[in-house]
């Protein structure tokens, strides 16, 4: 299950792990204008713990969930020419 909230200057998604024998904390994303943060929570040392991603790991975070194992680099998308529409 998850949640998407728009707030002022972000939108924030919350990962809840369903019921399940080892259930996880929720998962917090915060995506901003200019970078992306992943945060959970952390019981054992009860901080919150905190990643913190630019657009473009982000973009390549996304491609590789969808790859066979390997090397890539992704090549910037070339502007649409308006012209051509």
């Amino acid at each position: 299950m998850f949640t998407i909230e728009h707030d002022f200057d972000a939108t924030v998604i919350t990962l809840v792990d369903d019921p399940a024998t080892h259930r996880q904390e929720d998962v917090i994303v915060n995506a901003f204008e200019d970078c992306v943060t992943i945060e959970q929570f952390e019981p054992t040392t009860d901080r919150l713990q905190r990643v913190t991603l630019s657009p473009a790991q982000l973009r390549d975070l996304s491609a590789a969930l969808n790859l066979p194992e390997g090397v890539y680099r992704l090549r910037p998308r070339k502007p649409k020419d308006p012209s051509k529409a």
